[in-house]
């Protein structure tokens, strides 16, 4: 028998439910009632320039950027997931109106179509969060981060075993031409050329397909003449003449050719790089993060340099440099491009500290930069001045410009020497040297090299260093470079740890370009959602109506109509 206690609530699966509006099942403190007014208060027109026109009517470009953009703030990076949600999530069927484009269709948009509009767009982003207030470009916090490129780790290309296999070639080339020279005219000297590339006399591609061309020419005739030859014994002695150029022109169509025409490739993709992939030859082998075991890892990635304030990111570019000190210049030039404006003071860490970096910062007038150098923190220690054997702690006597060691030998001045990088910067040093090491009690302590002495001094260098280390002394500097670590550190822990982007879903340093944008969007949007809600749940619970709308008169007008609290 039934017990009459127990009772459940109403529950009925063909019935018709009220109300058939999505919106209104959707939080009010929800990111993608942000992601639809911000997308929503675009112009129609900005899409339009990237699309061609004719044909199907294609779905409508703020519908597929909101789904886009959603889902790369829902950790759904793969356009397969974007493709499921279409179907199962409350808050993508919403913004796609009911709409559900294939992940193919997705996946086009979000990689080609988008490549032409992602600039912009991030551009309109950052101008938003000026207007609104979120930020005021009056500090440019810049860092960078290397992300594993959707490559295979063990696909790679290095450039010291491209250039060996490439010398090594050139010295079987050398020993063809001398065969083909022994059989018919050839005179290699005018074949070879100078190349700074790899600086040594070498043949190309190009001038090595003229020679396997007339080779072909001298093999046709050869031909032609054993098919006339009146007797076997002609016709084979013909054929054994033959028989050394045929091998040498085997040699150069199997071997050399396709081999020198690879090697050429492979060098033009290197470019200033040290590596690249096969699987995604854009991509630089470069040191990563090391795993739970502290191994090194070497993977295939790209350097993301991300300037942010108060954890919002500005602007972001992405390069092939392994290191930041390369990325400094063209990332502030990429910046003065998009037509932001220029922030007051720019902060980075000591991985951009380089003379070239400090002089092209030095010319930027109206910024002020705030950039240790790699020594700045070893030099603040107590225990600095107690490292008896570092020049900087040696008494220096101005007037007659030299050095005292500390066994009170006199380091002098001995000649200047200009030094040029393998990028072409060129820097001036001094030379100073000990006027004799020998017996010195302390010399092993000193230094390692077998004769005096010698301090390297660049005037230039240490007198840009001097600079950035007063500003960084000075009190605005000194809380500025502190805000640092918590403002561009934090975005990296959202995107790789809060989001789990740690790898990229594609492949070409245009089509990472524009996920990165994505995904820097993806970030602004959540930290606008996440601050209004902030702001809300605040106003709720501890503030009476009168300060509340004093509150939502400071919060950006689309914010509010986003959680329906606009007068």
């Amino acid at each position: 028998m039934r017990n009459p206690k127990v009772t459940f609530q109403e529950y009925t699966m063909n019935q018709l439910y009220l109300p058939m509006d999505f919106s209104d099942l959707i939080p009010e403190h929800h990111v993608a009632r942000v992601v639809s007014d911000v997308v929503d208060g675009l112009d129609d027109d900005f899409f339009v320039r990237a699309y061609e026109g004719g044909g199907r009517p294609a779905y409508h470009p703020k519908m597929m950027t909101k789904i886009v953009l959603y889902a790369y703030t829902q950790r759904w990076f793969s356009c397969r997931a974007m493709g499921q949600a279409l179907k199962e999530n409350l808050p993508m069927m919403w913004l796609a109106a009911g709409q559900a484009p294939n992940f193919r269709t997705i996946n086009r948009f979000r990689s080609e179509r988008f490549q032409s509009l992602m600039e912009g767009l991030y551009t309109e982003m950052t101008h938003l969060l000026i207007e609104e207030g979120y930020v005021d470009m009056e500090a440019y916090f810049l860092d960078g981060t290397k992300i594993e490129a959707n490559a295979n780790k063990y696909s790679f290309v290095w450039k010291k075993s491209t250039l060996s296999h490439e010398e090594k070639l050139q010295m079987k080339i050398d020993k063809t031409l001398e065969a083909i020279q022994e059989a018919i005219t050839l005179d290699t000297e005018t074949l070879k050329q100078e190349d700074a590339t790899f600086e040594r006399q070498r043949i190309s591609r190009k001038r090595l397909q003229d020679v396997v061309t007339k080779v072909e020419k001298e093999l046709d005739a050869l031909d032609q003449a054993i098919a006339e030859a009146p007797s076997k014994e002609e016709k084979r002695a013909h054929k054994e003449a033959s028989k050394p150029l045929r091998k040498a022109y085997r040699s150069l169509t199997k071997d050399h050719l396709p081999r020198l025409e690879k090697y050429e490739e492979q060098m033009g993709l290197f470019g200033e790089r040290n590596s690249f992939s096969k699987t995604d030859p854009d991509a630089t082998f470069m040191r990563m993060k090391d795993d739970h075991m502290n191994n090194g890892q070497l993977k295939a990635g790209y350097n993301w340099q991300v300037a942010t304030q108060n954890q919002f990111i500005l602007h972001y570019t992405v390069h092939q440099h392994p290191t930041d000190i390369r990325c400094l210049i063209p990332h502030y030039e990429h910046l003065k491009a998009t037509g932001l404006p220029l922030p007051n003071w720019f902060i980075a860490d000591a991985g951009y500290g380089s003379e070239s970096n400090y002089l092209y910062m030095e010319e930027q007038e109206t910024v002020t930069s705030l950039i240790p150098y790699i020594t700045y923190r070893q030099e603040q220690k107590r225990s600095f001045p107690k490292q008896t054997y570092h020049p900087y702690n040696w008494w220096y006597d101005e007037h007659e410009d030299v050095y005292w060691c500390p066994n009170n030998r006199k380091v002098a001045f001995k000649a200047y020497r200009r030094r040029t990088d393998r990028y072409g910067f060129k820097r001036d040093f001094k030379i100073y040297e000990c006027e004799s090491c020998e017996g010195c009690p302390f010399k092993a302590d000193c230094t390692k090299a077998k004769g005096n002495r010698q301090i390297h001094y660049n005037p230039v260098y240490e007198e840009l260093k001097a600079k950035e280390a007063a500003k960084l002394h000075s009190e605005r500097g000194a809380t500025l470079y502190a805000q640092r670590k918590t403002d561009v550190e934090s975005v990296f822990g959202h995107a790789k740890q809060n989001l789990g982007f740690r790898r990229f879903h594609l492949r070409g340093l245009e089509k990472v370009t524009v996920e990165l944008g994505w995904l820097g969007l993806a970030l602004n949007l959540r930290k606008m959602a996440g601050k209004a809600c902030h702001y809300s749940l605040k106003t709720t619970t501890h503030q009476k109506k009168g300060s509340r709308d004093q509150l939502k008169s400071r919060l950006p007008f689309f914010i509010l109509k986003a959680f329906g609290t606009t007068p």
